[in-house]
């Protein structure tokens, strides 16, 4: 007996939420700011992706969180975080970090580079709310997630090698030479999103094209790349 196919949309960058501030040009896959969309308020947990493009020398100055999962994915350049806890860090393209807000914090997020930053900003809301809030950061060597997928956060205590989030959920990210194949199980009751940061893909016969959405219910998603391709999933309840 075989796993059913997912169902699954796709979801054309060109219909994404966009809004461009000089310094920073955003899309959003979901309601966020100005956008708003009641179709596409959320995804199961996720609640926030954003695909940023940031200018030189510019970036998000201190502003504050609270109760919210936030994953960066730096996808070209590098941005450098400081917060309230006191903690700092440039992570450079290809490269997470992950805040927990928790009871709250203050952060700012800077493009200090001499070229644009691009990168994809998640937010997943936590199993529970309050918390000291945390900050970290990691390197993620794109060599090592060539053909498969690895791990780039997770709330699960066996994912030792990923960032830590505290919600039921895992980033991924592969990259996938032109011809190569991936699949994806998506449990029942849970929500998976997914996004090529670079190339096309075949989606169980339906092309997705570099920053379109790929909203996927339960089931089995099966992944081949057109050209070579670099994606982010994220899997949530």
């Amino acid at each position: 007996m075989t796993d059913a196919l997912s169902k699954f949309e796709i979801r054309p960058f060109e219909t994404l939420g966009a809004a461009n501030h000089g310094w920073l040009d955003a899309h959003h896959h979901f309601s966020f700011g100005g956008y708003n969309d009641p179709t596409r308020m959320s995804w199961g947990a996720i609640r926030v992706w954003n695909d940023d493009l940031i200018a030189p020398q510019s970036g998000f100055p201190p502003h504050p969180h609270a109760d919210m999962e936030i994953i960066t994915y730096v996808r070209t350049g590098a941005i450098t975080h400081k917060d309230s806890l006191g903690n700092e860090g440039r992570t450079a393209a290809g490269d997470v970090q992950v805040m927990s807000a928790g009871t709250g914090i203050r952060h700012a997020e800077y493009n200090l580079e001499n070229e644009p930053t691009t990168l994809f900003q998640i937010w997943i809301m936590p199993n529970r709310t309050g918390g000291a809030p945390s900050w970290g950061a990691k390197p993620f060597p794109k060599d090592s997630r060539s053909g498969a997928w690895q791990i780039l956060a997770s709330g699960f205590a066996e994912d030792n090698d990923a960032l830590p989030i505290r919600t039921d959920a895992r980033v991924f990210g592969a990259t996938i030479k032109a011809g190569e194949s991936l699949s994806h199980v998506v449990g029942a009751n849970r929500h998976a999103y997914l996004v090529p940061a670079t190339g096309a893909v075949d989606i169980d016969g339906q092309r997705a094209n570099a920053r379109d959405g790929v909203a996927i219910s339960s089931g089995v998603i099966n992944i081949t790349a057109i050209e070579d391709a670099e994606v982010v999933l994220v899997d949530s309840r």
